[in-house]
């Protein structure tokens, strides 16, 4: 059997603390308009009027979205004279959005036809 190498990695508890927190990470990316900001950022960093123009919302509204996505740690900024940019924060956030979109597309159906979570609840509309 093949050994691989991994990058030493903390883990939350196995317990329903870690749980509630993996959830939680989860739910950020439940909301559409997070999930295509993150997208737009996978390849480079972007200001804050570059978003907007991608998703086409208020700046107060995107700029909202952008300030969750980086309290979650899925994206950073960084100040340049007046201007503010974005970009992911962790590599592995983009191997996590593209694994999610694979994984998406190969079960489309099921998940089109699933009426236990609303596509439009970010996944907070379990019944």
């Amino acid at each position: 059997m093949a050994t691989r190498s991994r990058r030493s990695r903390t883990l939350l508890p196995s317990g329903s603390e870690g749980a509630v927190v993996v959830a939680k990470f989860f739910r950020a990316l439940g909301d559409p308009t997070r999930l295509r900001l993150l997208e737009f950022l996978l390849d480079e960093e972007h200001t804050v009027s570059e978003c907007v123009a991608q998703v086409a919302l208020l700046q107060g509204r995107v700029s909202s979205h952008l300030g969750c996505l980086a309290d979650c740690r899925y994206v950073e900024m960084r100040r340049e004279g007046r201007f503010v940019y974005y970009r992911v924060a962790d590599p592995r956030v983009a191997e996590l959005v593209l694994l999610a979109r694979a994984l998406a597309a190969d079960n489309a159906n099921a998940i089109a036809d699933c009426v236990r979570i609303d596509a439009g609840s970010g996944g907070e509309g379990e019944r």
